[in-house]
């Protein structure tokens, strides 16, 4: 019999193909996440079991996987859904993809950065609503990038390759987290590590890069919101719940800042009340690395790992951290 491996969401034709060749494939691809209780009759069946960030994989399902689940292969870059510690304790791989979506996060920060400072969004409904009737010399007056000061909150593989592009734009860069780069990797992106306080009094746009941890989660509240310059923008394309949604709405009704763009959710898919009222923020659906290339890539990605835990191979991109499993 071949194995049993469960895909809980919408996954690439490309990757189900390649999966079909040699499994049997549990594929949901109606669009609608799967209940809890359906989540642990799955894993139930499943040899294998690829989830999607919004999948809570919890140790009800983890332990519905009993002997037989082998692996969670967790299509993207994030796993804080998945109970960790539970997963190890039952000698179940915890694997993600890393390393393959970092550019194209970049752009897609990038273009958050440029639209929030020149006002595209606004100036894109204004057009389609006919109201544009010619040039005016005080239509969509927005911020300057060029030349400016970016402040990137984790200097991983994203935070980097939003570093690299600024050296595109002449901006000074500034960088903070836990642990400082290396001089070689500091010279090449002409970056300068510094405390957070500073980062967020001197920068004109920060944007976060750090993984969800207990030391990040809601690194960015009130307070650190008041450091910020009344000109700057804050760009949030790493995970929801590092930002305290709320404090940043109060912040923009305020004029405390002046704009913000965010790919990622405090409570995710659910807004904070007042986000959509507010003309100086961009909303995005959680798209950073929602190119077709990028997720065919992720895909492959997921079930590469998935045929090494099949084949009793240690899975090529466990995620960080992971202890040696018999």
């Amino acid at each position: 019999m071949k194995p049993i491996v469960t895909v809980t969401h919408n996954f690439p034709e490309v990757a189900l193909e390649k999966l079909r060749s040699h499994t049997e494939v549990l594929y949901n691809g109606s669009g609608n996440a799967l209940t809890p209780a359906e989540l642990i009759d799955r894993a139930g069946k499943s040899h294998a079991l690829i989830s999607y960030l919004t999948d809570k994989i919890d140790a009800s399902v983890i332990n519905a996987g009993g002997e037989r689940l082998k692996i969670i292969a967790n299509y993207g870059a994030g796993f804080n859904n998945i109970d960790i510690a539970y997963a190890q304790k039952k000698n179940i791989w915890v694997t993600n993809t890393p390393g393959v979506l970092h550019e194209t996060t970049a752009d897609l920060t990038w273009a958050m950065i440029l639209g929030i400072a020149r006002r595209i969004v606004e100036a894109d409904q204004f057009t389609r609503q006919r109201e544009f009737h010619g040039w005016q010399g005080d239509m969509f007056l927005g911020g300057d990038v060029h030349g400016k000061t970016l402040g990137v909150i984790g200097c991983g593989e994203i935070g980097k390759a939003v570093a690299q592009r600024a050296l595109g734009f002449n901006m000074r860069v500034l960088y903070h987290q836990r642990k400082r780069l290396r001089e070689a990797e500091e010279k090449k992106l002409r970056a300068r590590f510094v405390p957070l306080d500073v980062l967020l009094k001197e920068s004109d746009f920060v944007t976060l890069h750090v993984p969800l941890t207990r030391e990040t989660q809601y690194l960015i509240g009130e307070v650190q919101l008041a450091m910020m310059k009344p000109t700057a923008y804050l760009i949030h394309a790493a995970r929801g719940k590092i930002l305290d949604d709320r404090a940043l709405v109060r912040a923009l009704k305020e004029k405390k800042i002046a704009g913000a763009a965010l790919d990622v959710y405090e409570e995710e898919p659910e807004l904070t009340a007042g986000m959509t009222d507010l003309d100086n923020l961009i909303l995005l659906p959680h798209i950073g690395s929602a190119s077709v290339a990028t997720r065919d890539t992720m895909a492959l990605l997921v079930v590469a790992n998935v045929f090494d835990a099949l084949a009793r191979r240690k899975p090529r991109t466990l995620i960080p951290g992971w202890r040696n499993m018999s």
